[in-house]
């Protein structure tokens, strides 16, 4: 496909709406780290050259041959078993959590691309075994390939990255077409032990939450579940909610909110910046990125209804999986619908490890979309 096709056939509404709320996060960004008061403005500037080089690797992505990597999925996926593994030996820690690996100035956080490395390889695994996708060793299997880098990333902790990947590998499931008996006899058994988690997390001597959950896990879900004041974790979810509330419907204006500016606001340039939106920008402001998000999602489930193989409709299902399930979480959690977890708003929330995974998501599924058109041209 030449340059004149290959521009011709590009989602670009898909594209605008990427960049649209890709640059409105920079520009909340620029708030939640104070650059109007004179403070740093090393992780706005920062953020620009993410977006700058997630570009980059949207464009690419586009271009290359996933035909060709759906071959080499096996060393694909051994290489990101190796680079969470060394996450725990040779990682970087802060906040209790060991999630990065640097070389020298530049850190990269394995689970964040591990999501699209699992996102292609299962959809490579699913598709090879389509026919016996609802035989009960293949599908135990397909777990077991998933569960190895969950645990993983579990053991960092990320819960919340681990539960992306859970995300993704109930989506690509179930575009599968695994039959339904199999999801309800999934829904019987979890459904329990998430009461049973419940139960046991409000016991003051747990009876097995506190070997599969950290103590701060506990904790969050614990406080969600009966808020305690003077607690930090309802501290985080009070001020957040305070912030959103008091932005009303238009808000208060760029650089204007009173928590965000005086610093009340918990980790405002990622996990919480959907608070300064609220607060900044109010109602409108906050309809509007969600919608852009949602649109996002709707344009990536029109590549996927059209998609000419099942293998390209699994890679962009598990991306729309992981699109939708990040931004409930994110919301969610600034709403105080959810427990206090750490998951980035995708395109909007700071960080470099976030952004490109993003974009190389949004790539490969622009890829998919040329394929398909390219297919329809060459059948005229």
């Amino acid at each position: 496909m030449n340059l004149k096709k290959y521009c011709q056939y590009l989602d670009w509404w898909l594209i605008a709406a990427v960049v649209a709320v890709s640059i409105f996060g920079i520009i909340v960004i620029g708030s939640a780290t104070h650059i109007n008061l004179g403070e740093s403005k090393s992780l706005y500037y920062s953020q620009m050259v993410w977006f700058a080089i997630g570009l980059v690797i949207m464009f690419l992505m586009t271009k290359i041959n996933l035909e060709f990597f759906s071959g080499i999925t096996t060393p694909i996926y051994i290489l990101n078993v190796l680079l969470l593994i060394a996450v725990l030996f040779i990682g970087s820690s802060a906040k209790g959590a060991t999630r990065w690996i640097y070389f020298g100035p530049l850190g990269i956080q394995p689970s964040e691309f591990s999501k699209i490395i699992i996102i292609f390889c299962l959809a490579k695994v699913i598709d090879k075994n389509k026919d016996e996708i609802n035989n009960k060793i293949v599908l135990l299997k397909i777990f077991i390939y998933v569960m190895i880098p969950i645990m993983l990333i579990k053991k960092q902790p990320s819960l919340s990255a681990s539960l992306v990947l859970l995300i993704i590998f109930i989506t690509e499931l179930f575009v599968s077409g695994v039959r339904y008996k199999y999801i309800f006899t999934v829904l019987l058994i979890f459904i329990p032990i998430v009461a049973f988690i419940v139960f046991d997390v409000t016991r003051t001597n747990h009876i097995i939450v506190n070997k599969v959950l950290n103590d701060y896990q506990i904790s969050r879900i614990a406080t969600f579940i009966h808020p305690v004041r003077g607690s930090d974790e309802y501290y985080q979810t009070l001020k957040s909610i305070s912030a959103i509330g008091s932005g009303q419907f238009m808000g208060k204006g760029l650089y204007q909110g009173t928590l965000n500016q005086l610093s009340y606001l918990p980790e405002p340039h990622n996990d919480f910046i959907f608070s300064v939106i609220g607060e900044e920008f109010g109602f409108i402001g906050c309809i509007a990125v969600l919608a852009l998000l949602f649109f996002i999602i709707f344009r990536c489930s029109l590549i996927a209804m059209s998609s000419r193989d099942k293998f390209s409709q699994l890679i962009v299902s598990g991306i729309i999986g992981m699109f939708a399930f990040q931004t409930f979480v994110n919301t969610g959690v600034a709403t105080g619908i959810l427990p206090n977890t750490g998951m980035s708003l995708p395109f909007v929330g700071y960080g470099g490890s976030s952004m490109w995974t993003n974009m190389a998501a949004i790539g490969m599924v622009l890829n998919v979309g040329l394929k398909r058109s390219k297919s329809l041209f060459e059948e005229v």
